[in-house]
């Protein structure tokens, strides 16, 4: 039997992970009474069952304590049932962003400001985070690549650090990345911006690709890059760092930021047991 506990911050997509989970075969039940979790966990977990995994969603709301939920889940391992805690995370910003998009209220802001809302919310989940098997920040996730993340805990049961590392070209005309973590610049390399064939052409095309990477330079660049991130990584998954933006620009963020990032993702890729994400900002500009 697989118990999985799914929570986290309002908004991050917990009831989009728990339909991924329903698809991947789990028995899924959202927002469950907290009197009943106790008798819930009771029948579940019966030897006696006939379903093997399960999902229950927890969700912080205006009329609930999420002491109670802590209280409950600390006497279901006192009692010994075994289960996993999922956690959904996301950016203020991120957060802002959807529920402006979606018209919806925060659960915790019915009556005051949407950030102060969230900023309560954290509060109260600050241990239930610190107590998780997974954490998921969905800030820069797709829902094709959050749906590959699940996948890879609950069905490929691969060893798991919720380390999100997300690449990102950029062009500096149009200004840093303002969460960026680390910052590599590369209009140190020749500019295919200027040759009229591939000017109109960007660093996802082969020619553009093979003109940027024939340079030794850009050749020793990826290589001393790749050798310094994978570096980092495994120090910061040791850390408790949940998500690395490595930023790479050039001057419009179309040719050589856009070859180099590609090449770092390509040299990461199934590389560790962490996440790994792909984003052209500036290409389209």
């Amino acid at each position: 039997m697989r118990f999985v506990i799914v929570t986290g911050m309002s908004g991050s997509g917990k009831r989009t992970a728990l339909k991924m989970l329903e698809d991947m075969g789990f028995y899924c039940v959202d927002n469950l009474p907290v009197p009943l979790i106790g008798k819930f966990a009771e029948l579940i977990l019966s030897p006696k069952g006939e379903i093997s995994k399960v999902a229950l969603g927890l969700d912080v709301r205006a009329d609930l304590s999420f002491l109670d939920i802590e209280e409950t889940l600390k006497e279901l391992r006192k009692n010994g049932y075994i289960f996993e805690v999922l956690f959904m995370e996301a950016s203020d910003e991120s957060l802002v962003k959807r529920y402006k998009e979606s018209r919806r209220m925060h659960p915790l802001a019915i009556e005051g400001r949407l950030e102060e809302g969230i900023t309560k919310e954290r509060q109260i989940l600050t241990s239930v985070k610190a107590d998780s098997d997974y954490i998921i920040d969905t800030s820069k996730l797709l829902t094709r690549e959050l749906k590959e993340e699940l996948e890879r805990i609950f069905i490929k049961n691969e060893e798991y650090n919720s380390l999100m590392v997300n690449i990102v070209s950029f062009g500096f005309k149009h200004g840093i990345p303002s969460d960026a973590d680390l910052v590599f610049d590369v209009r140190f390399l020749p500019n295919p911006f200027y040759i009229d064939e591939l000017k109109n052409k960007t660093g996802i095309d082969k020619e553009v690709q093979d003109y940027v990477m024939g340079y030794p330079e850009a050749v020793e660049f990826m290589e001393k890059l790749y050798d310094m991130i994978s570096f980092l990584i495994p120090n910061y998954i040791k850390e408790g760092k949940h998500q690395l933006v490595v930023s790479i620009g050039c001057t419009g963020g179309k040719h050589r930021s856009v070859t180099l990032a590609n090449g770092l993702y390509q040299k990461l890729k199934n590389q560790g047991n962490y996440g790994l994400t792909l984003a052209h900002r500036d290409i389209a500009n």
